[in-house]
């Protein structure tokens, strides 16, 4: 395993993209902790982001997984781009000259993207921590340390995610294209979606039974890993309470989703296995 996530770093250390990409990522991640110096003063209104308990533990693991998974993004062009140089400058062609076997070239691109998101994980973890210990109003050991389901849920779904592009990556042996290829499968996730709440229009329990038939689609099963964890705020259920509204959404990490994450992850390194043995390289 060490010597295939060298071989991987190696490559990564010489693409100047690929270290821009991370440390945008990266930073991105980190100004998470400007979210607490929003502050408006409108007259006597105060505004203070940080004072409506985003940080508070255990919400804030809900919250800042939830921010953060939205960046998976830069590093997915980290991934896939990854992918598309192997065939670009031939190095993939040469590693298997050189005595690497396919299945090992594509355990070296899973163990890569296990290191991204653990990096990524970890990362998030100790600013999550550290903002939660400088303005949450709860720092009793056993609040702090509850809901950190949500941080495997994030680790889990980077996982998920990246094996998606590394498959696609293969598959289409571009950047652009792994990128387009995903974001229609994304499209026609939507599209479906709609299709089965307009066919089904009239049904009892059509929400209820057209998410849990949706939830085994790979983009819905990763975004049903963290669920929205705006309307889970103090704040905003004291506001619908004020309205007569009541929320009876559950938020809590399912384990249905995170096996059905998993069992995708399998499919797209299985599937890129699979193109790449077959393929005439």
């Amino acid at each position: 395993m060490l010597r295939l996530l060298t071989i991987e770093f190696h490559k990564l250390r010489h693409n100047t993209a690929s270290k821009v990409l991370t440390i945008i990522y990266f930073g991105l991640l980190t100004c998470i902790a400007l979210i607490a110096a929003i502050k408006f003063d409108i007259g006597p209104i105060e505004f203070h982001l940080a004072d409506m308990g985003i940080f508070n533990f255990p919400y804030i693991w809900h919250f800042n997984t939830f921010m953060a998974s939205l960046l998976k993004f830069f590093l997915l062009l980290v991934i896939v781009s990854m992918m598309a140089n192997e065939y670009s400058y031939k190095t993939l062609k040469q590693n298997l000259i050189d005595g690497l076997s396919k299945k090992e070239f594509i355990l070296s691109k899973f163990y890569t993207v296990v290191t991204f998101a653990g990096f990524s994980t970890l990362f998030v973890f100790i600013v999550s921590l550290v903002l939660g210990l400088i303005y949450s109003d709860y720092n009793e050991f056993a609040i702090i340390f509850s809901d950190l389901e949500y941080i495997l849920a994030f680790f889990i779904k980077l996982v998920g995610f990246f094996s998606m592009g590394l498959f696609f990556g293969i598959l289409v042996k571009r950047s652009a294209f792994a990128v387009g290829a995903m974001v229609v499968w994304l499209i026609i996730e939507s599209i479906f979606k709609g299709y089965l709440f307009y066919a089904f229009r009239g049904v009892d329990n059509i929400f209820e039974s057209v998410n849990s038939f949706m939830r085994f689609l790979p983009f819905e099963a990763m975004s049903n890993l963290i669920k929205e964890p705006f309307s889970r705020l103090g704040a905003v259920r004291s506001v619908a309470n004020t309205v007569g509204e009541q929320f009876t959404k559950s938020y809590d990490v399912q384990i249905l989703d995170v096996l059905i994450v998993c069992i995708w992850t399998f499919i797209f390194i299985y599937g890129s296995f699979r193109l790449l043995k077959k393929r005439d390289l």
